[in-house]
C-alpha cells in the first residue's frame, strides 16, 4: 500500500511541477490554487509512504516519478523537444526508479 502512496505522490509532484507553468508566478488565482493544493497532496502522501519505505528509496522514487513525468508532460504539453538524447535520459531515470523498487526491503 506505501509504494502506490509513493506513486500517487509522485503524480501529484508532477502535476504541481508542471502546474508551475500555469501559475505565471502565482499571479493567476485558480492555477495557483491547483498548484499549492496539489503540493500539500504530494507531500502529504509522500511523508505517509516514508513510515515504512525508507527515506532514501521513498525521496528518491518520488522524485525520479516527478522528474521524468514532468519533463514528458513538457514534451507533450509545452512542445519541449522530445530528441532521442533526451528521452534515453527519462529512460534511465524510469529504470532507475524500477530498481529502487525492485531492491528495496
Amino acid at each position: 500500500m506505501d509504494w502506490i502512496l509513493l506513486f500517487v505522490a509522485g503524480i501529484f509532484e508532477i502535476v504541481w511541477a508542471s502546474g508551475l507553468k500555469f501559475t505565471e508566478g502565482f499571479t493567476k488565482l485558480w492555477p495557483s490554487v491547483a498548484t499549492i493544493l496539489a503540493m500539500i497532496a504530494s507531500m502529504f502522501l509522500l511523508a505517509q509512504a516514508l513510515k515504512t519505505i525508507p527515506v532514501g528509496t521513498g525521496y528518491a522514487v518520488w522524485t525520479g516519478i516527478g522528474a521524468a513525468g514532468t519533463a514528458l508532460v513538457g514534451i507533450v504539453l509545452f512542445s519541449e523537444s522530445a530528441a532521442l538524447p533526451r528521452l534515453v535520459c527519462i529512460g534511465l531515470i524510469v529504470i532507475g526508479i524500477l530498481g529502487l523498487k525492485v531492491t528495496s526491503a
